[in-house]
């Protein structure tokens, strides 16, 4: 699948705003912490890849009911659902100067039923003519998402016969559905109720 940029400028996909907040002390030190660690572009994206996936745990696999909405406060808590760690990823990236953006997909029950959109993370390295897709939920037993540019290692493959969607657009911050459901959840239960089930 090919992504489309949503915005046409790159800039755009470096900047920082109220949840993509890349400038705020707790990302900058985080992001300071894991360059430590890296010696390229490459390596730094996929050392916070793996920070965001495996550090701070999916609220849902944890039973943690607070949401967060915010890169630092996910960082800060280490704690989110998808939407969350893959802001906070967004955020480590733009913190570094690698260009990344959201993605989504709408997946299902294996029924058909029960649809909610997926958040994903979208990157752009220096020298790659193209965005690739990585998803930082976070493993557990049937979910092996990885870090690969080249063939992609999503928690989820999308199963268009039940309705499921890979959402080609590459979003520079949370679609307001999305942002607006995050914001406004008492707690986590009270989100899976108004989370968006299609863009």
């Amino acid at each position: 699948m090919e992504l489309i940029q949503q915005s046409p400028d790159i800039a755009a996909y470096l900047a920082a705003d109220e949840p993509i907040d890349h400038q705020h002390s707790v990302v900058r030190q985080a992001a300071a912490d894991l360059a430590h660690q890296a010696d390229d572009a490459y390596t730094y994206a996929r050392t916070a890849f793996e920070y965001v996936r495996d550090i701070i745990p999916h609220s849902a696999d944890s039973g943690d009911p607070c949401v967060t909405w915010r890169a630092s406060d996910v960082l800060a808590t280490r704690n989110g659902i998808c939407h969350a760690k893959a802001v906070a990823l967004t955020a480590l990236l733009r913190a570094h100067g690698v260009p990344a953006g959201l993605c989504y997909q709408r997946l299902t029950d294996d029924d058909g039923t029960n649809p909610v959109v997926h958040g994903l993370v979208a990157l752009r390295l220096p020298g790659r003519g193209r965005w690739a897709r990585v998803d930082p939920r976070g493993n557990r037993p049937g979910v092996d998402a990885q870090f690969s540019l080249d063939t992609e290692r999503l928690a989820w493959a999308v199963r268009e016969e039940l309705g499921e969607v890979d959402y080609p657009a590459v979003h520079t911050t949370p679609p307001v559905e999305v942002l607006h459901a995050l914001r406004g959840a008492r707690d986590r239960a009270d989100l899976w109720r108004i989370l968006p089930t299609e863009l």
